[in-house]
């Protein structure tokens, strides 16, 4: 499964908070980025972001003199930053939740910054339509229960909530397919253990 790391861009660029945003559009414009990323003012201090949307709208749009605007009073920080090791799927799913087009990929420190064009052109999803990538997740949800259920007690709230996971998941495939599953995975797994659709009843 294709991370972070694997489809992001390693050629990124950080600029300081207090530069001018005429400063950011020559970075910019040199190497035809989209976005720079604002760099910490200490180890405990958030990154920021600053793209070219922020630029036409926060300063071109109102006659600005970006000589005189400072990337500070446009950024965004704290900006959501992506971890290496996460894969495009969850990546391209936080970047829908959080309306994003682009992130830092950090981890400890800046390693590359990912866009929706790099998961775009990456992204295993335009090859594996949407069903299988989700009967996927399925299968692991399912033994990730079973294994939640053995450890806790099938009388367990957690054994419930795991099985939550998985009819939502089976429901999002029935959705895509625009069918009823015959049969659940929960309630398959009541066939073996009865007594967990009593507990599930109870807990709801």
């Amino acid at each position: 499964m294709l991370t972070a790391a694997d489809v992001m861009t390693k050629d990124v660029a950080m600029i300081r908070s207090s530069a001018t945003v005429k400063e950011a559009v020559n970075l910019m414009r040199a190497r035809d980025w989209r976005a720079l990323i604002v760099d910490r003012r200490h180890e405990q201090d958030a990154y920021g972001i600053i793209t070219e949307s922020d630029i036409v709208y926060k300063v071109i749009a109102y006659s600005k003199d970006p000589n005189k605007v400072r990337v500070y009073e446009i950024m965004t920080k704290p900006c959501i930053v992506v971890n290496p090791e996460l894969s495009v799927e969850y990546v391209a799913r936080l970047f829908a939740n959080h309306h994003l087009r682009r992130a830092p990929v950090i981890s400890g420190h800046l390693l590359g910054i990912i866009s929706l064009t790099d998961i775009l052109a990456r992204s295993s999803c335009l090859e594996k339509p949407r069903t299988i990538l989700l009967e996927q997740e399925l299968q692991d949800e399912i033994k990730k229960s079973r294994l939640v259920c053995a450890e806790k007690g099938i009388n367990s709230s957690e054994c419930a909530a795991a099985w939550d996971v998985v009819e939502e998941i089976q429901a999002e495939i029935a959705h895509q397919r625009s069918e009823k599953p015959l049969i659940s995975a929960f309630e398959d797994y009541c066939d073996q253990y009865p007594e967990a659709l009593e507990t599930r009843t109870f807990n709801l």
